[in-house]
């Protein structure tokens, strides 16, 4: 009776040093990025990848983790960066971040996509200098709201260079980006002249058929870059605009896209039809293509 009396008191002794520890190690502080992802698996491979990512999580807090409840997966807003250890694994198991719907449509530039970006985000401004021109995957993108614009263009630059790879490589076989941004400066003057899918490979021939005899491509669109996207193209914009994306004065193409590109604005540019067009003109909402000077000057007439 004694030894189990002595038994139990030593138990309890225990479980009361044992739980003094818990909630000292709980009361910790704790600091962590505001927005942090979360993957999608089990609570081991998550700490797994929490450590990974250098936040300040140790495997015993899997154990608190599973009395707690299972962690959100996604991005995760945990409202602070300074917290307690408990109220970290909390959060990670309640918080959820606030998305915020980017629609980047083809055909805009640069300019007006990271306008509206910023208006969305509340920044004052946004520039992502380690996304070259144009290079922005035209898509639905949800960014969480708390992102620092770092993040923010880091995140459009991962996405965006995997889906442009993912669909070089199912082309070529293989990524090379300097070639590949040869066909987005195509694309690009192919989207801002064609109205419809349909006419944009026939576009891209009368591109590579001007190229290849050395004459000026004489493209309104190619004017239409940066902050002159919604810019009407005049006779005057064409007197006096002296940059290399004046193809009316320059040759060749314009030093970089002018805009985003849709798929079929890549792929017209990667296979134009096979025509002997030079010209094109609108007539009546539809593009009517020509292969001589005369029969262009009569579709201008119409």
């Amino acid at each position: 009776m004694k030894n189990t009396t002595k038994l139990i008191i030593k138990s309890i002794e225990i479980f009361m040093i044992l739980l003094i520890f818990i909630l000292f190690y709980l009361i910790q502080p704790v600091k962590t990025n505001r927005i942090i992802y979360i993957p999608n698996g089990s609570i081991n491979y998550i700490i797994k990848k929490l450590k990974s990512s250098n936040f300040d999580i140790l495997t015993f807090d899997k154990y608190i983790l599973y009395l707690i409840g299972r962690p959100q997966s996604g991005w995760i807003d945990m409202k602070k960066t300074k917290m307690t250890k408990f109220d970290f694994l909390y959060r990670l198991t309640t918080s959820k971040a606030a998305l915020k719907k980017i629609i980047i449509i083809p055909g805009e530039t640069d300019y007006f996509i990271y306008k509206e970006i910023a208006k969305k985000m509340k920044y004052k401004y946004l520039r992502c200098s380690n996304i070259p021109t144009s290079f922005l995957y035209a898509d639905t993108y949800y960014l969480p709201y708390g992102f620092t614009k770092k993040e923010t263009c880091n995140y459009l630059y991962k996405v965006s260079l995997k889906k442009h790879q993912n669909l070089v490589k199912r082309i070529f076989g293989y990524w090379n980006f300097n070639k590949y941004y040869h066909y987005l400066i195509i694309a690009s003057i192919i989207q801002k002249e064609a109205k419809n899918k349909s006419d944009m490979k026939r576009i891209s021939s009368v591109i590579y058929n001007r190229l290849k005899i050395h004459m000026k491509l004489q493209m309104d669109g190619t004017l239409n870059h940066g902050k002159y996207s919604h810019t009407k193209v005049t006779p005057k914009m064409i007197k006096y605009d002296n940059t290399k994306f004046n193809t009316y004065k320059y040759y060749g193409l314009p030093p970089r896209p002018i805009c985003v590109v849709s798929l079929p604005a890549i792929i017209a540019a990667i296979f134009p039809a096979k025509t002997n067009y030079l010209y094109f003109t609108r007539v009546k909402g539809r593009h009517v293509f020509t292969k001589s000077y005369t029969e262009h000057l009569k579709s201008v007439k119409k």
